[in-house]
């Protein structure tokens, strides 16, 4: 299977770890300063994770739960559209602190960074037109399928490390994840996979109507991604926030905000 670089949710879960030991009680409380120093967040463009407003502002779900993570931590946000592909530079490099955009906790990449988290979990589905054959992830053997280009459903197709990943003909990668949306639509492929999230916003967006395969690829949990040569701890600070923002029920109110009809994982039943 050859992987053809051409350029280019949720009904998910939300599940949280409940602390981080040692380091419970290094946490300060909640800052109202308005001069704090910034963390600068790396991200790619994801409604309903991350994207910029008719106002020009960032929001999202991610948006929500980074400035109030980060604000208890004493530390004001700065959000900034980066290339995906060159997020571990970037973030190695020291030109961004950290990575937070709908990121999976899963793969290689597990050992690529220091990860905070993981703050909600997502699923990974695969979309195929109402009129396709498709219904199942078996029915995708010997299918043409697109994929963004450094996420985990490429890392899946390309390497069918776990046992439900079908055979497919071919996997289309792409920079741009609209893409996916477009070349589906006009039946140039039999299929795509991405997050839940992001399908159904798209769908939504642009009046658009696709199947959406019960059988998740993948179960992901989602975190923040630090430098591995990031010696602040700020890792550990975050996971434990995220346990703070668990119990307060914050990130269920954040996603129930932008997903009304949200069901998936509520209550951490997935």
């Amino acid at each position: 299977m050859q992987n053809n670089r051409i350029f280019l949710a949720l009904c998910l879960s939300v599940f949280f770890l409940s602390g981080c030991g040692k380091n419970q009680s290094s946490v300060p409380v909640q800052n109202t300063d308005l001069d704090l120093p910034s963390i600068k967040v790396g991200s790619d463009s994801y409604p309903p994770f991350i994207y910029v407003d008719e106002n020009g502002d960032f929001s999202g779900i991610d948006v929500e739960i980074a400035k109030e993570a980060f604000k208890r931590l004493g530390y004001s946000v700065e959000f900034e559209i980066i290339p995906w592909e060159e997020k571990k530079e970037l973030v190695d490099s020291g030109y961004v602190d950290c990575i937070w955009g709908a990121f999976s906790m899963l793969g290689e990449r597990e050992k690529e960074y220091n990860w905070a988290g993981p703050y909600m979990i997502d699923r990974h589905v695969v979309a195929t037109n109402y009129s396709s054959d498709i219904h199942t992830l078996k029915d995708l053997n010997g299918r043409f399928v697109a994929v963004q280009s450094t996420t985990r459903p490429e890392e899946l197709f390309l390497s069918r490390s776990k046992a439900n990943i079908p055979d497919v003909k071919e996997v289309y990668s792409f920079e741009d994840r609209n893409i996916l949306c477009t070349m589906l639509g006009k039946g140039y492929i039999d299929a795509f996979a991405a997050h839940e999230f992001f399908i159904r916003q798209y769908m939504a967006d642009n009046n658009l109507d696709f199947e959406i395969l019960d059988e998740p690829l993948q179960i992901s949990p989602l975190g923040v991604a630090f430098s591995k040569e990031d010696s602040r701890g700020l890792d550990k600070k975050l996971t434990f926030v995220f346990g703070q923002l668990n119990k307060e029920k914050f990130v269920d109110s954040v996603v129930f905000k932008y997903i009304p009809d949200y069901s998936f994982g509520v209550n951490g039943k997935y």
